[in-house]
């Protein structure tokens, strides 16, 4: 037996035959064309532009069709890396200049791309480069007509190993006969990963050099929850993992139950569980798991992925597609969060030394104040269609909000002159994101209508910790006890003062935080739609007195490594089917 330690990036337990495939190798006939041939050789590159643009819209429209925009987007982001005008020229030149062939022209220019991404420090950003390799591959199959790998051949469920997968290849797999996958290269955020996980493929990547140890037909079994792949494992072993399986089909259906049921504890404690989204075909996916309302709708995907700004009507249909989908239900809306890590290429932002703490969110909003307005005015018109509310980002300061208040008051008065209908009594409210404002709380509570506590940048700016920096990534801990110490404060602040309060980061997605957000005095959690099911199974697992008591002891604790071993322990006692997911 054989066992290899890799990074969990997709779910799930999956066991069957080895299928090892190798990496394309593209045999290019000729590395140089004639004087006379470069017109023509052009002219071949630019029909394998095209041929290769069809397989990526095709790939898409599949992946949009089964998991929607935004897995989709991934390959739109392929298609304008493809049509990138910039590289055209880079590989026009070589033909030209150096009479290279397209295909060696091609391969020089994107691994020229590749290579600079690579060596970026953000590891996001620097596992792109899987990306570019992903289209010279395509462009290689055009212009050589050689046809993907294949894998028609199989007959039985097979476990899938390659020394690396493209996001295309993952989309194409069969999945009734590819059970899970294994990679010697990836990373935790490629876009391989988040097909993966999209798809409900259990996968792990990044496991090193493993692939001369396995023969085809070997069994396997991938562990994606823990990043483990174990070849020829014995009987023992494998009389666990099947176990294992049946254990999470048989929770899995019993989650599946829950859906019409209340979030209720045993005692009776009302919890209100909203939905975070951030697409509009994203809201009937919280209905399906039973989400009471949207408590998160992020906007940004309006400005990503296009060279031009987002017009009103924009908006407006996006927000009316969620609204109608969700009827009286309540949708809150949150003004655009970009910068950062978001950047949008429209509006040609120069390079900050600390993008986090630059102009971002509501600060980029306040100097734009054009977006700010056509996004307000939108809004405010779909307002008429359903139950909406509004909440600023990354507010620090009174001020920035009383400014941002203002322009609100400003684009009403627009639209009540120019006679167009709207809700006068749309709430407005907050995100908690800034350790400044959660000091400030009790100030802030008497300026808005409700809060929302935003963990993933509270954590990050209280610790002082790039999330997406893998030096320190492992200091980013919702566990620590600074960080829970201001949670608690903004919800007994909120709570006294009778302002609603809800948290919408990821620690309200995840079960292990249940019993202690509970405890602290929430009763309204905004999560993805896919831990709808677990973060209400806890709920219905637990009483208001246990959960206090959880959050009591959480907060006398000194480190967050004892607090999250804390919290795993009281978890599992009461949902003992979480203990292999935690």
């Amino acid at each position: 037996m054989m066992r290899f330690q890799g990074i969990a990036v997709s779910s799930g337990v999956a066991i069957g035959k080895a299928v090892v495939i190798g990496q394309d190798v593209f045999s290019i006939p000729s590395q140089y064309v004639a004087a006379d041939a470069v017109e023509q050789e052009i002219s071949r590159f630019h029909q394998a532009v095209e041929t290769a643009a069809k397989a990526i819209e095709r790939n898409r429209d599949l992946v949009t069709q089964e998991l929607g925009p935004k897995s989709g987007a991934i390959f739109q982001a392929h298609l304008e890396i493809l049509r990138d005008q910039k590289i055209h020229a880079d590989i026009e030149r070589l033909i030209r200049e150096k009479q290279y062939s397209p295909e060696r022209a091609c391969t020089e220019v994107l691994r020229r791309y590749a290579d600079v991404f690579r060596r970026l420090p953000n590891p996001e950003f620097a596992e792109r480069a899987y990306d570019v390799m992903d289209i010279e591959r395509q462009l290689l199959r055009a212009l050589l007509g050689e046809p993907r790998r294949s894998l028609s051949h199989l007959t039985s469920p097979a476990i899938l190993l390659a020394r690396n997968l493209t996001p295309s290849e993952v989309a194409n797999l069969d999945r009734k006969m590819i059970k899970g996958f294994v990679t010697e290269l990836g990373g935790p955020t490629s876009h391989t990963a988040i097909v993966a996980q999209g798809l409900g493929i259990p996968a792990v990547v990044g496991t090193g050099p493993f692939l001369a140890e396995v023969a085809g037909g070997d069994t396997v079994i991938v562990d994606g929850d823990r990043g483990i792949v174990i070849v020829h494992p014995d009987e023992e072993t494998l009389r666990e993992y099947d176990q294992e399986v049946r254990s999470i089909q048989a929770f899995t259906a019993e989650l599946e139950k829950l859906h019409d049921l209340p979030a209720v504890t045993l005692d009776g404690t009302p919890i209100n569980i909203y939905g975070n989204i951030e697409f509009p075909h994203e809201a009937v996916l919280c209905l399906k798991h039973g989400a009471e309302g949207i408590g998160l709708y992020r906007t940004e995907f309006l400005y990503l992925g296009r060279s031009d700004l987002p017009s009103e009507e924009d908006h407006y249909r996006a927000y009316r597609e969620v609204i109608e989908a969700m009827g009286d239900r309540i949708v809150t809306i949150r003004t655009f969060d970009l910068g950062a890590d978001k950047v949008a290429a429209q509006f040609g932002f120069e390079k900050e030394p600390n993008p986090c703490l630059g102009l971002r969110s509501i600060r980029l909003a306040l100097r734009h104040l054009e977006l700010f307005r056509t996004q307000a005015r939108a809004i405010l018109r779909a307002s008429v269609l359903g139950n909406i509310q509004v909440m600023f980002p990354m507010i620090a300061t009174v001020a920035e909000l009383r400014q941002a208040k203002l322009i609100w008051a400003d684009v009403m008065e627009d639209l009540a002159e120019n006679g167009i209908p709207f809700r006068h009594d749309i709430p407005i409210g907050i995100m908690v994101e800034v350790p400044s404002v959660a000091i400030m709380i009790d100030r802030f509570l008497d300026e808005v209508d409700f809060v929302s506590i935003g963990t993933n940048d509270l954590i990050q700016y209280t610790l002082a910790v790039d999330r997406t920096n893998r030096n320190v990534v492992s200091m980013y801990n919702p566990t620590d006890p600074a960080v829970l110490r201001l949670i608690a404060y903004t919800i007994q602040e909120a709570n006294r003062k009778g302002v609603p309060v809800s948290l919408c980061g990821q620690m309200a997605s995840h079960p292990l935080y249940t019993m202690l957000l509970i405890g602290l005095g929430l009763r309204k959690l905004s999560v993805t739609s896919s831990a709808i099911p677990e973060v209400k199974k806890v709920c219905r697992s637990v009483t208001l007195e246990q959960c206090e008591r959880v959050a009591r002891r959480a907060l006398e604790m000194e480190n967050a490594r004892n607090i999250h071993a804390f919290l795993r322990e009281q978890l599992v006692k009461v949902v003992p089917a979480f203990a292999r997911m935690i």
